[in-house]
């Protein structure tokens, strides 16, 4: 058991290295990886205001209102999939679209990609001719085949929303698309007739589409080597590119083009200060909390203290990695989630002080605390997470759903890690201390009930 738990105390010793490493460096760049700081939103820090204007075509025309639906739908997926930037996104006019979205860091290449229609359009060779039928020169077309009597282009409308960015055998960076059923038949006759020729990407379709750029700023034009009818890969792109379009090509693509037309820089709706306020505000509160817990549970309020500092170090951290864009609604949901950490470890320590007075050994007073707590921590904890679920599925059925999106999802992270630190890591702490010559001193593992302890 005691080399078990050594095992464990290891563990989480690395995760707090860990998450410490995460969390310490507000910027960090090395090579091709970049992670920025904690990200605030736009009520604690401001940010950007971006105005596009949808260029809606003539067969659209008196279909304004779902075109403009569709976009919304597919720029949030694209700015916010995880439900933890929390953007406002809303219609202005009958053609017109607000985007604003928080840090002031975004750069034009972002701006431009927000409103690209993340479309690939497959193209082949041909031959250009004069008017005596001689060959002048060589021009990209969309590679087209014919489907039961139709013929469709090559595009990426066929493939399956499930892209991905790995890295091949030779260290090159990789986009793995997957074919619908009805893609796989168009490429399965175009790649059929261009093997050994070369195949053109472009974004983009008609005359405004652009050829997709390698790492050398080239175009990308692989050599076609067999019959591809379910799955391919792009190779010879950048990372950032990969990434910024698979994550566009998951998304959706937008139903029409988008222009930017206007930029404006929002200040925070909560004033300047108030972040300081509210860091100044959560170190007070959890300060109070850990000097009570010390002051009445004794050493156990110590291990408390600890496993809270623990917990928040790895919250935080997580933030910073997904990274969760952080408002006073996630805020909030993160102080909640702190009350529940420390609620927990009231349940498990009052359990053991009803052990300790019917003379229970100190070391069976502490299983018995942690394991009939258990059932109480679990119950509250699950209610909590299907809560959390249906805030989230809320969110994305309102208007300005993001902050409960972000509440809901900042909560549902601190309660899953202060099950962790409660369960694993108070136990693990409490276990180590009772091994030493403290535990002799029963008095000091319960707090004063007026009652003789065993």
């Amino acid at each position: 058991m005691a080399r078990r738990e050594g095992w464990i105390f290891v563990i989480i010793l690395v995760i707090l290295a860990l998450s410490l490493g995460v969390l310490l460096p507000e910027d960090v760049k090395i090579g091709r990886f970049e992670r920025k700081g904690i990200q605030y939103g736009l009520d604690l820090e401001g940010g950007v205001r971006l105005i596009y204007q949808a260029k809606v075509p003539p067969e659209l025309a008196g279909k304004e209102k779902e075109v403009i639906g569709e976009l919304i739908a597919v720029i949030a997926n694209r700015v916010n999939p995880l439900g933890v930037t929390e953007p406002n996104i809303e219609q202005r006019g009958t053609n017109q679209l607000i985007v604003e979205l928080p840090n002031l860091s975004i750069t034009d290449l972002q701006k431009e990609r927000i409103g690209r229609i993340a479309l690939l359009e497959f193209r082949e060779e041909v031959d250009v001719k004069n008017e005596k039928g001689e060959v002048t020169g060589r021009q990209w077309v969309p590679a087209t085949a014919t489907i039961n009597g139709v013929t469709k282009t090559l595009t990426s409308s066929y493939f399956k929303q499930n892209t991905v960015v790995s890295t091949g055998e030779f260290g090159g960076v990789e986009l793995h698309f997957e074919w619908t059923e009805e893609g796989a038949q168009i490429s399965k006759e175009v790649t059929g007739r261009l093997i050994g020729k070369p195949m053109g990407i472009f974004e983009g379709s008609g005359d405004d589409a652009q050829p997709l750029l390698g790492d050398d700023n080239q175009p990308i034009a692989p050599i076609v080597q067999a019959v591809i009818t379910d799955r391919g890969r792009i190779t010879g792109i950048s990372l950032k590119e990969a990434t910024e379009l698979s994550k566009q090509l998951n998304a959706g693509r937008l139903p029409v083009p988008l222009e930017l037309i206007g930029e404006l820089t929002i200040n925070p709706t909560l004033g300047e200060d108030f972040i300081k306020l509210s860091v100044k505000a959560g170190i007070i509160g959890i300060a109070a909390v850990m000097i009570f817990m010390i002051a009445y549970y004794r050493i156990p309020g110590i291990v408390a203290a600890l496993a809270l500092a623990f917990y928040g170090t790895v919250t935080l951290a997580i933030f910073k990695m997904l990274p969760v864009t952080l408002t006073l609604a996630g805020i909030g949901g993160f102080v909640l989630s702190v009350g529940m950490a420390v609620d927990a470890n009231v349940l498990i320590f009052e359990r053991m002080k009803e052990e300790l007075l019917v003379k229970t050994t100190l070391s069976a007073a502490m299983e018995s605390g942690f394991n009939r707590a258990w059932t109480a921590i679990w119950d509250s904890n699950v209610t909590t997470f299907i809560v959390c679920l249906v805030l989230y599925w809320v969110g994305d059925t309102i208007a300005f759903g993001g902050a409960v999106k972000g509440f809901a999802l900042t909560l549902a992270i601190g309660v899953a890690v202060s099950m962790f630190t409660a369960i694993i890591a108070s136990r693990t702490f409490l276990r180590m201390i009772i091994r030493t010559g403290v535990s002799k001193q029963i008095v000091l593992f319960s707090p004063y009930t007026g009652r003789k302890l065993a």
